[in-house]
């Protein structure tokens, strides 16, 4: 039996068929350069790889596609017990996983001013995989899920209580499918109690996120109302002055969608250097280039002050991760992230930070007292055995 996991985000569509039991991947893909004329569909299946290269509409034509390279390539469907699908934002209403009917697709869809880059697209995705699977189950796993317990004070902003109650106006969070994993990824790989240990998870991505997590639970995070609070991201600006908002309207004549495609896509590292790829944006940085310089410095400044608000936060600290794109390749983003942070019982091992693998592994010095490690994250097999353990229990 095999679960699809299904992803289909704001840039990519990815794919995968998990087996939720062993967590092997039987088969995986990307779509990615979707609208282009150079689109690309890349599928791997039993050591083997095979792409197309054409012109894709939308995220709808990308995934049916690759249901067809899938077909071609010999994979069962019929094996498919169900379908996971992330979806980024469940709002006040969702916060388990859930079984999706035409009523789920449309609240889903509704919330999509709430994450406008992200639950437009997760919505195709789900709609194509139900027409392509439609006699199996489809099960709705949410991004905001692993955050709907914070404490009142970490989840509610400072404005009226009565607006803020009739407009569900609160901090959500979000990648908490990856927070969740890998927090319980690290006491495992530390053979500690998920109980006992304090932790700050670092997720760091073209959208990036941090949270306190404390016994397994998460107390604290960066992202807020939609996904664009908190760190410095590819193209998104992260925290700033409410005020710059009200300025750009009465001063620049700005309407409200012009100032959201602003800080949603055209801010952030891409904003700062014209670049959101990390890899060029250190080409730059490395041929001279200031406003490279700058991005990055103001992309550590940002995720420096998040770290330390969490150390305060949670009184003791036990490990610290870095994960997702980011946060497991860039080895100068972990090593500036902690520089001189000794007093802390924070010290980094240059040698065992710049070691590349795909393991998890732990990058301090044996004299660190708080470990810190690399944990890469698995958002598909944690969507997969959530899906499979609610189809289980008869959803």
């Amino acid at each position: 039996m095999s679960i699809l996991v299904v992803n289909s985000g704001s840039s990519s569509v990815k794919f995968q068929l998990v087996d939720p039991g062993s967590g092997e991947s039987v088969a995986s893909g990307l779509v990615e350069r979707i609208g282009e004329s150079d689109g690309r569909v890349e599928l791997d299946h039993r050591g083997e790889s095979v792409e197309r290269i054409q012109h894709i509409d939308d995220h709808g034509a990308g995934l049916a596609l690759a249901f067809e390279m899938l077909a071609d390539a010999g994979v069962e469907l019929e094996s498919v017990t169900a379908v996971g699908h992330r979806v980024v934002h469940g709002g006040t209403v969702f916060y388990r996983p859930t079984i999706i009917d035409d009523s789920v697709v449309q609240q889903i869809s509704d919330l999509s001013n709430l994450a406008p880059l992200h639950n437009p697209p997760n919505v195709l995705g789900i709609e194509v995989a139900r027409k392509q699977l439609p006699n199996v189950p489809h099960v709705a796993v949410f991004d905001t899920a692993f955050f709907h317990s914070l404490p009142d004070a970490a989840a509610t902003y400072a404005i009226d209580a009565t607006v803020a109650a009739e407009y569900d106006i609160r901090r959500y969070g979000f990648h908490g499918t990856s927070h969740r994993y890998v927090s319980e990824q690290v006491a495992q790989f530390l053979g500690r109690d998920l109980e006992d240990l304090n932790q700050i998870v670092l997720h760091l991505g073209n959208g990036a996120s941090a949270s306190a997590v404390a016994g397994g639970k998460a107390v604290d995070t960066s992202m807020g109302l939609t996904p664009l609070e908190g760190l410095v991201m590819g193209t998104r600006s992260g925290d700033i002055d409410p005020g710059v908002i009200m300025h750009l309207r009465r001063s620049a004549g700005m309407s409200v969608d012009d100032i959201d495609a602003l800080l949603n896509r055209r801010s952030g590292l891409i904003g700062l250097s014209g670049v959101n790829d990390f890899r060029q944006l250190q080409e730059r940085i490395d041929d001279g280039d200031a406003s490279a310089r700058l991005a990055y410095d103001v992309y550590i400044h940002r995720l420096r002050k998040y770290i330390g608000a969490y150390m305060i936060g949670l009184g003791r600290l036990d490990a610290i991760t870095f994960t997702a794109g980011v946060g497991e390749n860039a080895a100068a983003v972990r090593a500036d992230a902690l520089a001189n942070l000794e007093g802390f019982g924070i010290e980094i091992d240059g040698e065992r930070n710049t070691l590349r693998s795909k393991q998890a592994r732990v990058i301090s010095t044996d004299a660190s007292t708080v470990t810190v490690l690399v944990v890469p994250t698995d958002e598909e097999l944690a969507i997969a055995r959530a899906a499979d353990d609610l189809v289980r229990e008869g959803g």
